[in-house]
């Protein structure tokens, strides 16, 4: 799919490790050209944490894992001040945000206040430890994990953090077929010890860069706008999508066409990210709740009912 050879191997590493996850490798590569972050939740076990660990040894950027637990405290994510009785200074502790890779794992069993840590480094680039702003290296890019929020022992996000995510993905079961050839794989050894790392780190901020001078025609922007317009105007929705939720799309289309080969958007890749996208930044009323209505459903709904931008060159 890739006609970057450089993004192709990334993608072919993780479908070396990761069965039947084509379609979640694509996205969590978007996800990291468009500068965004992703969120993955399913039920433990799916190969969440896998997908991400793959990812991070395919490139060659700090990677540094932050295993979210109900008593981890915000100084353990952005660091902390030290005294130094030699210097009689205090000096600073950088915590494990402070990488290129960030797996934030299962992090829905922290409690809110530690997970508000995230927000400013995952929106601004930075991070304000004791009144002192702490710039992120380039590029930063954080891969978050969370079990459903019907587990014992989870909170779940509220609004402001989901927001932050670019993308909201779920792994899903394996089929029997690629559950049988995952056996065959991991018999021996795990076919994640052989990944080397196929993608330097100025390597991807220069397709970072390219990524941005993708083209998007200004019809295919007023379809981005239609689409987030009908999630705030819709019946069943209590908070539609966000500004920020019209950029993501934007950022997300222009990387899928960049991956696709294409320097230049078409609506059908708008139309395949926008329940990715969307989905997570919208709240249903509970009479549509009550009813049986999903925020999946209320997308589908939406996307069906937008009127696409057709021309010419668009075909």
């Amino acid at each position: 799919m890739a006609y970057n050879v450089k993004i192709e191997n990334v993608l072919q590493n993780i479908n070396k490790v990761m069965i039947g996850k084509e379609e979640a490798a694509v996205l969590s590569l978007v996800a990291l050209l468009a500068q965004g972050h992703v969120l993955l939740e399913d039920v433990p076990g799916v190969g969440k944490t896998m997908l991400v660990k793959t990812l991070a040894k395919s490139l060659d950027c700090d990677f540094r894992r932050i295993q979210f637990t109900p008593d981890l405290l915000p100084s353990d994510v952005t660091g902390v001040s030290i005294y130094n009785p030699k210097t009689l200074e205090f000096e600073f502790r950088g915590g494990p945000i402070l990488g290129n890779i960030i797996l934030a794992d299962e992090i829905n069993r922290t409690s809110p206040k530690t997970q508000s840590a995230l927000l400013e480094a995952m929106e601004e680039n930075h991070v304000t430890v004791d009144g002192r702003t702490i710039p992120l290296a380039r590029p930063f890019f954080v891969m978050a994990t969370q079990n459903p929020i019907e587990y014992e022992g989870t909170y779940p996000l509220p609004e402001a953090q989901l927001d932050r995510f670019i993308l909201k993905l779920n792994m899903g079961y394996p089929t029997f077929a690629e559950e049988m050839e995952m056996l065959t794989r991991t018999s021996h050894d795990h076919p994640i010890e052989t990944i080397e790392s196929v993608l330097t780190k100025e390597a991807l901020e220069q397709i970072q860069d390219e990524v941005k001078q993708v083209y998007m025609d200004k019809n295919v922007q007023h379809y981005i706008i239609d689409l987030v317009t009908s999630t705030r105007n819709h019946p069943q929705v209590y908070l539609g999508v966000s500004p920020r939720g019209s950029i993501a799309l934007m950022k997300a289309a222009k990387a899928y066409a960049y991956i696709s080969g294409r320097d230049y958007v078409l609506p059908d890749d708008v139309k395949y990210l926008a329940p990715y996208v969307l989905a997570h930044r919208v709240i249903l009323h509970s009479e549509a709740k009550y009813s049986g209505k999903t925020v999946n459903d209320v997308i589908a709904m939406i996307i069906e009912q937008t009127e696409i931008p057709i021309r010419k060159e668009f075909i």
